[in-house]
């Protein structure tokens, strides 16, 4: 009898689990599960009748351990001191217990230098599962590593990695892949390969894997060879910030964790919209100021919303502040090819075009599809932003004036429209044709390239300044303004535009 029995659990499905395997956990007086978040593990104690006091997990330690180390450490030492009482021990894992299996590996190394004995009762693998949906032949080259494992890649020949447990494993093999690989060379993910309505496969770009918000613990990335004679497009490295946001991260953690902060405990994503646009228009204020310690100040504010924004994210498991920065970063990378790649332009014109572009070929590998050239403008910006926005977008196919001439005769038609709309004492019309006025200015400032937001914006602090002189004037001259008729603050507004 052995002193260790480790029995396979297959990939996930109660198909892929081999007969030997039920009959090995059917004959356990006790059995240890390397984890119960698994397919299979509902089944398997539906099927074998087993009580809480008939089985233990180790799925504690994953949640206290700070590595994968020391929880394979763990779980060894747990399984060994028990063998070293004089006792024996059926251990069950995923998949096939010599496939991608730490614990299992270390498991034999102790029981060849103790002399114990170890029996593993096999079932299917999670290489075979994999290699099954994807139809994929092992035998033709194929190299299977561990997402753990990622030192040395050879990518001469088709490659399978195990254990893309999270998004954050997925990040990190995207970036050692793309060290060797275009950013658009195609990988497949699949997740509960052959587990019957579990299943997913997804084939896309490298740049995007791990943008998939399935990935989890039964995932893994079959990685397609390089073609012959075709090298990785040369990239530049952003540099290393001088100074870290983890002491930025760490306080908003303390502000947020139990004896922080009740204020930031409360906070959510919906609850700080408000505060993302006014820090950013405060931005906008030192910016038109000129103050540019105020700049500083406030961009620093703006930071602060982005963290606070992660920081509940991270909270959720949905992303945390590096993800960000790895999504920004490899954004920004992916839409200069004029700069990281090969390509070449001649104007700003021409990054521009390039820049949408990408974006349009982005939105086809995510399968997203726009029903309208003018899809993809955010409800949300400030109505002039907007409109001119949408007006850009529409020009693009060439719904536009041949010339500036056209849109001033579309302001004076419909600032008649709006005359007459007053004259007939339409409300409704008149709401109507004052948008269609606003709407026709913004066109022309689009002609004539002056960002109309901006425009407005400027033109509401000279008024704020005028009407400041007038408020000044008037008490130096020891009047009030409510005792003044418009004819006398006319004259001291006219000043004011001579003055300012």
């Amino acid at each position: 009898m052995s002193d260790i029995t480790i029995v396979g659990l297959g990939p996930g499905s109660p198909a892929q689990i081999s007969m030997g395997a039920l009959h090995a956990l059917r004959e356990a007086d006790h059995i240890y599960f390397r984890t119960k978040v698994h397919p299979v593990i509902p089944w398997l104690i539906e099927e074998l009748g087993l009580s809480p006091a008939d089985y233990t997990t180790f799925d504690s330690i994953y949640e206290t351990a700070k590595s994968f180390d020391q929880v394979y450490q763990e779980i060894v030492g747990i399984l060994t001191a028990k063998v070293k009482e004089g006792g024996t021990v059926t251990y069950a894992v995923p998949g096939h217990p010599a496939v991608a299996e730490t614990t299992v590996t270390q498991l034999l190394e102790w029981a060849k230098a103790t002399g114990k004995n170890v029996e593993l009762v096999p079932s299917m693998s999670c290489v075979d599962a994999v290699c099954a949906s994807l139809g994929v032949d092992p035998t033709m080259g194929l190299v299977v590593g561990d997402a753990f494992e990622l030192e040395a890649l050879s990518l001469g020949k088709p490659l399978l990695l195990t254990q893309v447990y999270n998004r954050l494993i997925a990040s990190d093999v995207k970036l050692k892949l793309m060290e060797q690989l275009d950013d658009e060379h195609p990988v497949t993910v699949i997740r509960a390969a052959g587990v019957p309505g579990e299943e997913k496969m997804a084939t896309i770009p490298l740049y995007q894997l791990d943008t998939l918000t399935w990935i989890d613990h039964l995932t893994s990335v079959y990685v397609p060879a390089q073609a012959n004679g075709i090298e990785a497009t040369p990239r530049q490295e952003p540099k290393e910030c001088l100074y870290s946001l983890d002491p930025l991260v760490e306080v908003m953690q303390r502000l947020r964790a139990p004896g922080g902060c009740p204020w930031d405990q409360v906070q959510t994503h919906e609850s700080l919209r408000r505060y993302l646009v006014e820090e950013t228009y405060e931005v906008l204020e030192a910016i038109d100021n000129a103050d540019w310690e105020h700049v500083k100040e406030e961009l620093g504010d703006v930071l602060l919303q982005v963290i606070f924004h992660a920081e509940i994210a991270a909270e959720n498991q949905r992303f945390d502040i590096n993800d960000v920065i790895a999504a920004v970063t490899e954004k920004l990378i992916r839409r200069h090819p004029h700069v990281f790649g090969t390509v070449n332009v001649k104007s700003a014109a021409e990054v521009s075009y390039n820049w949408e572009k990408i974006k349009e070929r982005e939105r086809e590998l995510l399968g997203e599809e726009y029903k309208s050239i003018l899809d993809g403008v955010p409800k949300g910006l400030p109505a002039l932003t907007r409109a001119e926005k949408i007006q850009a977008k529409a020009a693009k196919v060439g719904f536009q004036w041949e010339d500036i001439a056209g849109a001033m005769d579309k302001v004076l038609e419909e600032l008649q429209e709006l005359q007459e709309a007053w004259k007939q004492k339409e409300q409704t019309a008149i709401h109507s044709e004052l948008g269609d006025l606003l709407f026709a200015l913004v066109n022309v400032a689009r002609y004539l390239d002056v960002d109309p937001e901006m425009a407005l914006r400027e033109a509401t602090d000279r008024f704020i300044a005028r009407f400041h002189y007038i408020e000044k004037t008037a008490a130096k001259q020891g009047r009030d303004l409510a005792d003044m008729n418009l004819e006398e603050m006319d004259e001291l507004w006219n000043a004011a535009k001579k003055r300012l």
